[in-house]
């Protein structure tokens, strides 16, 4: 994670990582997304109101593939 100004934003999800499980879609789907190949993707920043969940989401993936 990285801040920028008042909030955070999810910079990558390790594709080579990522096994799929949809966990952090689950935590928070404003800002991740399944991607075609059945991968996690950050798709939009997080923002003042969901930035607890996007920090939730990459603590809480199996992997560790969300930075």
């Amino acid at each position: 994670m990285t801040k920028e100004g008042d909030f955070m934003k999810a910079t990558k999800v390790d594709k080579d990582l990522c096994i799929g499980c949809g966990l952090c879609c689950g935590i928070c789907g404003e800002v991740f997304r399944m991607n075609e190949q059945g991968k996690a993707e950050a798709y939009q920043r997080a923002n003042a109101e969901n930035q607890g969940a996007v920090q939730e989401a990459a603590d809480s993936c199996p992997v560790s593939a969300i930075a």
